[in-house]
């Protein structure tokens, strides 16, 4: 077991959540049971599964949970995708946090390699 906080893609996650939540309040209200709720989710299950994964006794499980969270990664980037071309995002706030979940990507498969090994 391991203190998620300590975790550099830990930290990276939570601050892509609270920008996701920050800029999705300005989304249309119609969307809030959905595109802005499943962005929301999606971003919010990064760092929550890794919390999880932290949590358990073997580096199998915590790998296992490292690949639930660059599963939701993916799907945030999709919903990232979809909220632009939707023009719920601008173009600015869309690369910002575009580059950050492929930061967060690139870290995951790094780290989920390095669990398995």
């Amino acid at each position: 077991m391991q203190n998620y906080k300590d975790l550099k893609v830990w930290e990276k996650a939570h601050h892509f959540t609270l920008s996701v939540y920050k800029i999705t309040k300005a989304f249309p209200k119609e969307e809030i049971y959905s595109l802005t709720n499943q962005l929301r989710r999606s971003a919010s299950s990064i760092p929550a599964n890794i919390a999880e994964g932290c949590g358990k006794k073997s580096q199998a499980e915590f790998a296992h949970f490292l690949n639930i969270s660059l599963g939701s990664a993916n799907e945030s980037e999709y919903f990232l995708i979809l909220s632009r071309d939707l023009n719920y995002l601008s173009e600015d706030n869309f690369t910002v946090l575009f580059t950050t979940i492929n930061e967060i990507k690139a870290i995951f498969i790094s780290l989920i390699t390095k669990v398995r090994s």
